[in-house]
């Protein structure tokens, strides 16, 4: 079977919360990363096979977001797209099953990447069968499919807590890796590292035009002292806080695969190779230590050790969950 590489990438700033991209759909912020990655591959529109988001808020967003996406970066209708969610991992699962369409021959150019606007998550009620009585209790779809644990019944947060008590992480720990993460962040914010990698969004209101180009959430001038004053977020007697803990975002961003074979034929200068992916289950109550297990196996189906690594990317949640 071929090799599959990354022939372009791009990405929208990440947004805060009720930030800049507050008031646009995931949808429309899929288009500006999907049209700047086929554009820095070099790949028009009309020769992609297929699209594949992940998406986990997609309530009241219309039928299937990632064809929305799709077709609105100028793929033609007749190509196909479609969602994935599982979670934190929806946008490198996206990409997975990229790799994994490439290598069977089902298709040969493939976008995949994600796409979530968190402050647009509605609240909504179920009123299929009316109200006769008392108050309407309205769902914060946000927490309610995307940050609470289904099966305890309890936050995220909850969970990186679980795993503070576990691994005998204490609160410094978790506030000096957290203020290191801002201190790296703001650093190369400031040198402009993340510049090339992000597409700009323009937001349009009735009065102006703006333009995002900047990550939003990241915090300049964070310490260990200024992050040691914030209360614990989710039990009392906790350590996890609004300082160490995940983000809520809006963003979206976008790969371009290819097969070897068809990047040497266009003279793609590829990005980076896929040499392999695995996933793993964990008990949900310490959900954060997926990548352990599947940074195993994905090493292990690789032929490699940790020792081969040069660089290593890790996704931090939370800080507990990420040390």
């Amino acid at each position: 079977m071929t090799d599959v590489i990354i022939a372009g990438a791009a990405r929208t700033p990440v947004g805060a919360f009720n930030g800049g991209l507050s008031a646009v759909p995931a949808h429309e912020l899929g288009i500006v990363a999907i049209k700047a990655a086929l554009e820095r591959a070099g790949v028009a529109a009309e020769e992609v096979d297929e699209v594949i988001l992940g998406q986990i808020l997609s309530a009241g967003e219309g039928q299937n977001p990632a064809r929305q996406a799709a077709v609105g970066a100028g793929i033609p209708v007749e190509k196909t797209a479609y969602q994935i969610n599982q979670l934190c991992g929806s946008g490198l699962r996206a990409v997975a099953l990229g790799q994994q369409a490439i290598k069977l021959g089902d298709s040969d150019i493939v976008v995949a990447g994600g796409q979530e606007s968190m402050s647009m998550a509605p609240h909504c009620a179920h009123m299929r069968n009316g109200q006769k009585m008392g108050d309407i209790k309205f769902i914060d779809t946000m927490i309610n499919d995307g940050l609470m644990d289904a099966f305890n019944g309890y936050h995220m947060g909850n969970t990186a807590e679980n795993i503070a008590r576990k691994w005998q992480l204490t609160r410094a720990d978790q506030d000096a890796f957290a203020a290191r993460s801002q201190q790296k962040a703001e650093a190369a914010q400031s040198a402009g590292r993340f510049a090339d990698e992000i597409a700009p969004v323009t937001v349009k209101t009735r009065r102006a035009e703006t333009v995002v180009d900047t990550d939003e959430h990241p915090k300049h001038g964070p310490t260990v002292e200024s992050l040691g004053s914030l209360r614990a977020a989710f039990d009392r007697e906790g350590t996890v806080t609004a300082g160490n803990a995940s983000g809520i975002n809006d963003g979206a961003a976008a790969l371009v695969l290819m097969s070897a074979d068809t990047a040497a034929m266009r003279g793609v200068d590829p990005l980076a190779r896929i040499v392999s992916w695995a996933t793993c289950g964990v008990d949900p109550s310490i959900m954060g230590t997926g990548p352990i297990p599947a940074s195993r196996k994905a090493l292990e189906r690789a032929g490699w050790s940790t020792d081969d690594l040069d660089l290593v990317e890790a996704n931090e949640a939370f800080a507990a969950q990420a040390l």
